[in-house]
């Protein structure tokens, strides 16, 4: 599960789920650094920033000069609803970041989702690692970004498998603080400045939504300036 707990050797294919925001950034850096090879794989799910993700999406993978990339929809989430991502209906609060409450930004099990259409690529691929970007630290909001969630799927792969396949997910940033991944993606050169993690717009990044606020905040205690542009910067 956990990058450091996996022997570093390079793998010859890794899958990386790339949104196109901070945390998936700094996970393509990091499976790039410990494979020879990555395929770099993006879902949509008919969410408000839609188009802008995916614009980050091939920038990064231009960046790393990636030839095999993959882009899909699954876009019955967004009539599945129940997200203020999906469901123009609902309001995109503004952040909270010592609430405990799971946002309306949650898309029920999208997650689950993603890993499946990413296990049905690596399989394709004989990649033997799936990257993904998930953070604990928003675990309190997102259920599907706990540690157990992963294991847990991890065992569903080895399951329902060819015998002969063999994929690992790993999650390289689980355990990081935002700030963290910031310092993890400076190092490693990876491209910041390409991402985007804003949920309303798709211009300038609104800067008060869940996911500005919490980059913002990274970004600050990183001791860091975000290279993206705001329309305001949320204080907390």
């Amino acid at each position: 599960m956990n990058e450091s707990k996996i022997q570093h050797q390079k793998s010859n294919i890794a899958v990386c789920l790339v949104s196109g925001g901070m945390d998936s950034c700094v996970s393509a850096a990091i499976a790039n650094l410990n494979s020879d090879e990555i395929a770099l794989l993006h879902i949509s799910y008919g969410q408000r920033n839609e188009r802008r993700e995916r614009k980050a999406f091939e920038d990064i993978a231009e960046f790393y000069k990636v030839e095999k990339r993959l882009a899909v929809s699954i876009e019955y989430l967004a009539k599945i609803g129940g997200s203020s991502l999906t469901d123009k209906r609902i309001e995109v609060a503004k952040a909270d970041l010592e609430s405990k409450e799971i946002p309306t930004s949650y898309v029920p099990f999208r997650n689950a989702n993603m890993l499946a259409i990413a296990t049905s690529w690596a399989e394709v691929l004989q990649a033997n690692r799936i990257y993904i970007g998930a953070v604990a630290e928003d675990s309190s909001g997102y259920p599907d970004c706990r540690p157990e969630f992963y294991a847990a799927f991890e065992k569903t792969i080895e399951v329902g498998t060819k015998p002969d396949t063999n994929i690992k997910i790993v999650t390289p940033i689980i355990h990081l603080s935002k700030a963290e991944i910031v310092q993890k993606g400076i190092e490693l050169n990876a491209p910041l400045h390409l991402s985007w993690s804003c949920y309303r717009n798709e211009d300038l990044a609104c800067g008060t939504c869940d996911s500005c606020a919490l980059r913002l905040r990274g970004f600050m205690r990183a001791g860091a300036v975000d290279p993206i542009l705001y329309k305001n910067q949320f204080t907390n």
